[in-house]
C-alpha cells in the first residue's frame, strides 16, 4: 500500500502540475519578483568572518577589551621607503598629505611626522609638555636633514609607529572613526577618497607609497569578492551550458536548464535579503552551489523525458512519467543534500547557522523549480526531433558504459586493490593536512594591496594587531613601577618572537618620560628607578590625562594595561606554537593569582574560529552521515545495505582530505564546504543507482548480475553527464584570484569525478561480490518507500 500511495501521490502531483501550468508559472513569477525586491536588503559583510558563537569565551574577552579601549582594527598605515623623501619639496608634500588626511571626518586621528609631538621638560613650574616636532615654516635641506637625524636617532618612542629602525621607511598611522570601521562608509572612504588621494600623491611626487592596515585590506578584499561573485556565476553558467549542449545537442534543453538554475540563484539572493543576512565568505558560495544542485536535477529530468519520448513517442505520457518516475528519486537526493547542509544549523556559530539555513532552503527550492519548470515548458513545446535524441545512442557513451561493465564483470579485484591503495594514500595525506586561520592566505597574491602587506611585514613585522590585556586587579596598578617592569619583561619576550613586532604599551610612555626628564637624551630611554619616578611624577601631572597618550595604553582607572603587537600573516599552527611559548612566560611574569592576562584581537579570533569551524565540520559531517544512514535504512530496511551504500560515499571524502594534505591545501573557511558538496552529490548518485538496481531486481526475477548491469547501463549515462557538467562548472573557479576559491573549485571537480567512478565501479562490484549476503530477495523484498516507479504500478494507477 505504501508504494501504491507513493505512485498515486506522484501521479497526482504530475496531473496537478500539468493541468495548472499557468497557475504554477504565475506563482513562480510572483515569488521571483517578490524575492527580487528583497535584494535591496542584501548587503556584504564589512567585518571579518566571526566563526565563533557570540557567547564563546574568546568573543567575550574581545568584547570586554572593546569596552575598555574601543575598536582595535581601525588603523591604516601609509609608508614611503625612499631617501628622497627627506628633501624640502617631498618632505613638504608628505606633511601636506598628513594635513589633508586629518581633514576627513572619517579620520579620527593621524600620527605622522608632520604633526608629531615631542615630550619636553619645562621648569617653573616643573612640567612636561608636548611640543611640535616639526616647526611651522619653510624648510631648507639642513632643516629636513636635522629632522631625519632626530627622528631616527633621538625618538625611540616612535619606533615602529612612525619609522622603521632597520631602514629609511617612514609611515603615517591613520586611526579611523570607530563608528565607520564596520560599515559601508569605510568602503566609500577607502575607495573614493583615500585611494585617489594616494595615487595623485605618487604621481605628483614620484614616490611609491605602500598602504595597509586591517580596514584597508578588508575593504579591497571585500570588493574583490563582490566582483568575482558575478564573474563566477556567469562563467559557471557559460561553461555548464556549453557542456550541457554538447551532450544533449539541444538549444532548448540547454536554455531551459540555465533558466531554471538562474531562477534558483535569484531566489538564493532573495532569501539572503529576506532574512537580512550578510553575504559572507560562506554565504557567497550558495549561488554556485545552487547551480551544482540544479544542473543534476535538470539532467535527470530531461534525460528521462527524452528516453520516454524515444520509447513510445507520446509527449503527454512522457511528461507525466518524468514526474512520476523521477519525482521520488530527485526529491530524496535533494533532501539528503539539504540535510547535510542543514546540520550546520545545529552549531552555535551564527555564521554557520545562517549558511545552513539559506543553503538547505534553496536546495529544496531548486528541486521544486526543476520539477515544475521543466515539464511545464516542455509541455508547450513541440515533440523533440530525432536529432535531439541522438545523444541517447552515441557510440562513445556506449563505449564508456561497456568499459564500466567490463571492469565490474572482470576486474573487480583490480577495483578493490585500487580502492585500498587510494584509501591508504589518503590516510597518509590526512596526517599532513593543516588548519589555516590566516586572514590573508586566500587573498589575491598578485594584488597591489597584498604586496603592500608583505612590505609592512618586512619593515614593521606585520599589520595585524594582537592585543594583550593585563588586569592588575587594583586601581592605578598599571602605572606602578613594579608592574611596568613586568610589562617590559613581557615586551622583551614578545620582541624575541620573529613573527611579532615590538609592542606598544604604557612602558614606552614611562621610558619616554625619563628621556624627557634628562632633556631628551636617548640613552635614558628606559624605565625610571623608584627614586627617579618620584622626581618625574611631579612633571607628569600636566599630561597624565592627555587622551592621546595615556588613555591609549591604560583604561580610565589605570587598572588595565593594553599591550599591542603586530603579527605577520601566520597560520593557526604557527599561532598555537607562539601561544604555547608565550603563555608560560606570561604566567611566570604575571602570576595567575595576582593578575589576569588575556590575548585577543580580530586576527586571533579568526584563527580560533577556523579551529572551531573544523570541529563543527566533523560534528556536522558525522551527523549528516548518520542521517543518510537512517534514510538508507528506512528505504532498504537492511543494515548491510547501509554499509555497502556508505562505502562509495565515504571514500571520496577521504580521498579529498588526502589530496588536501598532499597538495598543501589547508582546512579553512573557503575549503571547508568541499566535504559537504562531495558527500551530497555522491549520495545522490548512490540513491539513483540503488533505486534503479532494486527495480531491475524485481523486473529480472531477482537475478543479481543481470540487475546490476542493467542498472549500470541506465544510470551510468545520467551520472556521467552530471559529473562532467559539474566538473567543468567547478573548474571555472580555478581562474579566481583567491586561493581558497581555486582550491574549492579544483578539489570539488576532482572529487565529483571520483565519486562518479566510486558509484559506477565500486558500488556495483560490492553488490556482485556480496550478493548472497545483502543483495538477495529477502534483504530487498519490500522497501519502506519505492524510489523509482515501476511500469506495472504506473499502469495500475493510470487505469484506476
Amino acid at each position: 500500500m505504501s508504494k501504491i500511495f507513493s505512485f498515486g501521490f506522484w501521479n497526482s502531483i504530475a496531473r496537478v502540475i500539468l493541468r495548472n501550468r499557468l497557475v504554477f508559472i504565475t506563482i513562480i513569477i510572483g515569488i521571483t519578483i517578490f524575492l527580487a525586491t528583497q535584494w535591496q536588503h542584501m548587503r556584504f559583510s564589512y567585518t571579518e568572518a566571526n566563526l565563533l558563537p557570540d557567547e564563546h569565551e574568546i568573543n567575550l574577552v574581545y568584547n570586554d577589551f572593546l569596552e575598555k579601549f574601543g575598536e582595535e582594527g581601525n588603523l591604516i598605515v601609509i609608508a614611503v621607503k625612499d631617501p628622497t623623501l627627506f628633501t624640502p619639496e617631498k618632505f613638504t608634500a608628505w606633511n601636506d598629505l598628513t594635513k589633508k588626511l586629518q581633514s576627513y571626518s572619517e579620520v579620527e586621528n593621524v600620527i605622522a611626522i608632520g604633526n608629531l609631538q615631542k615630550l619636553e621638560k619645562f621648569e617653573d613650574p616643573n612640567r612636561f609638555e608636548m611640543v611640535p616636532f616639526v616647526e611651522d615654516k619653510e624648510w631648507d635641506s639642513t632643516d629636513v636633514a636635522n629632522y631625519r637625524e632626530e627622528l631616527f636617532n633621538r625618538l625611540p618612542f616612535y619606533e615602529n609607529l612612525v619609522y622603521s629602525k632597520t631602514s629609511n621607511t617612514v609611515q603615517s598611522a591613520l586611526y579611523l572613526d570607530e563608528d565607520i570601521v564596520n560599515s559601508e562608509e569605510r568602503k566609500v572612504f577607502v575607495t573614493d577618497e583615500l585611494q585617489p588621494l594616494i595615487e595623485n600623491f605618487e604621481k605628483d611626487n614620484d614616490l611609491e607609497v605602500y598602504v595597509s592596515g586591517m580596514p584597508y585590506i578588508r575593504t579591497l578584499n571585500s570588493q574583490n569578492i563582490i566582483d568575482e561573485i558575478g564573474l563566477f556565476i556567469g562563467a559557471a553558467l557559460l561553461v555548464t551550458s556549453i557542456i550541457f549542449f554538447f551532450f544533449f545537442r539541444s538549444v532548448r534543453a540547454t536554455v531551459i536548464s540555465m533558466v531554471t538554475v538562474m531562477i534558483g540563484v535569484m531566489w538564493a539572493f532573495g532569501v539572503i535579503g529576506l532574512f537580512n543576512y550578510e553575504i559572507t565568505v560562506l554565504t557567497a558560495l550558495i549561488p554556485p552551489l545552487i547551480i551544482v544542485i540544479g544542473i543534476p536535477n535538470c539532467i535527470f529530468l530531461i534525460n528521462k523525458y527524452q528516453q520516454e519520448i524515444k520509447n513510445h513517442g507520446n509527449q503527454a505520457k512522457s511528461l507525466q512519467r518524468v514526474i512520476t518516475k523521477v519525482g521520488n528519486a530527485t526529491l530524496l537526493t535533494n533532501v539528503t543534500t539539504a540535510s547535510g547542509f542543514a546540520t550546520f544549523i545545529l552549531t552555535d556559530s551564527k555564521l554557520l547557522t545562517e549558511f545552513g539555513i539559506v543553503a538547505s532552503i534553496n536546495i529544496l527550492a531548486i528541486f521544486v523549480l526543476s520539477l515544475v519548470i521543466i515539464p511545464i515548458i516542455y509541455s508547450y513545446m513541440r515533440h523533440p526531433k530525432e536529432k535531439h535524441l541522438k545523444h541517447l545512442n552515441k557510440r562513445w557513451i556506449g563505449g564508456f558504459v561497456d568499459w564500466m561493465e567490463r571492469m565490474v564483470r572482470h576486474r573487480r579485484i583490480t577495483i578493490y586493490i585500487t580502492s585500498v591503495i587510494l584509501l591508504a594514500a589518503s590516510i597518509i595525506g590526512i596526517y599532513n593536512i593543516r588548519i589555516s586561520g590566516s586572514l590573508l592566505e586566500d587573498m589575491p597574491q598578485e594584488a597591489d594591496f597584498f604586496q603592500d602587506v608583505k612590505f609592512f611585514e618586512e619593515e614593521f613585522n606585520g599589520v595585524m594587531p594582537l592585543e594583550i590585556l593585563i588586569d592588575t586587579k587594583r586601581p592605578r596598578g598599571a602605572l606602578s613601577l613594579s608592574n611596568l617592569k613586568r610589562m617590559e619583561e613581557l615586551e622583551t619576550a614578545i620582541t624575541d618572537v620573529p613573527e611579532l613586532s615590538s609592542p606598544l604599551s604604557v612602558v614606552r610612555l614611562a621610558k619616554y618620560s625619563k628621556q624627557a626628564y634628562y632633556n631628551g637624551n636617548p640613552k635614558y630611554y628606559q624605565l625610571p628607578t623608584s627614586q627617579e619616578q618620584n622626581f618625574i611624577s611631579s612633571y607628569l601631572k600636566g599630561i597624565s590625562n592627555d587622551g592621546n597618550l595615556l588613555s591609549a595604553y591604560v583604561d580610565s582607572t589605570a587598572q588595565y594595561a593594553r599591550m599591542t603587537t603586530f603579527m605577520k600573516d601566520i597560520g593557526t599552527e604557527e599561532m598555537n606554537r607562539i601561544e604555547a611559548g608565550l603563555w608560560p612566560q606570561i604566567n611566570r611574569i604575571f602570576p595567575e593569582d595576582r593578575y589576569d592576562v588575556t590575548m585577543t584581537g580580530k586576527a586571533l579570533i579568526f584563527q580560533k574560529g577556523t579551529s572551531y569551524l573544523v570541529k563543527n565540520l566533523i560534528i556536522s559531517l558525522s551527523l549528516a552521515i548518520f542521517l543518510i544512514a537512517l534514510l538508507m535504512a528506512w528505504m532498504f530496511r537492511s543494515f548491510r545495505m547501509i554499509l555497502v551504500s556508505l562505502i562509495p560515499n565515504l571514500l571520496p571524502l577521504l580521498v579529498t582530505a588526502g589530496m588536501m594534505g598532499f597538495l598543501g591545501v589547508p582546512i579553512k573557511p573557503s575549503t571547508i564546504l568541499v566535504f559537504s558538496i562531495a558527500f551530497g552529490i555522491s549520495v545522490d548518485d548512490t540513491i539513483h543507482f540503488l533505486a534503479k538496481y532494486r527495480q531491475e531486481l524485481k523486473a529480472n526475477n531477482w537475478k543479481i548480475k543481470r540487475s546490476v548491469y542493467a542498472a549500470l547501463r541506465e544510470t551510468g549515462v545520467s551520472m556521467f553527464y552530471t559529473s562532467i557538467v559539474l566538473f567543468f562548472g567547478f573548474s571555472v573557479f580555478m581562474i579566481s584570484s583567491f586561493g581558497g576559491t581555486v582550491a574549492l573549485g579544483g578539489l570539488v571537480s576532482a572529487t565529483l569525478l571520483f565519486a562518479m567512478l566510486a558509484n559506477l565501479l565500486l558500488l556495483p562490484s560490492l553488490l556482485l561480490s556480496l550478493e548472497k549476503s545483502i543483495a538477495n530477495k529477502e534483504t530487498l523484498k519490500e522497501p519502506a518507500i519505492e524510489i523509482i516507479a515501476e511500469e506495472d504500478d504506473i499502469l495500475k494507477e493510470t487505469n484506476q
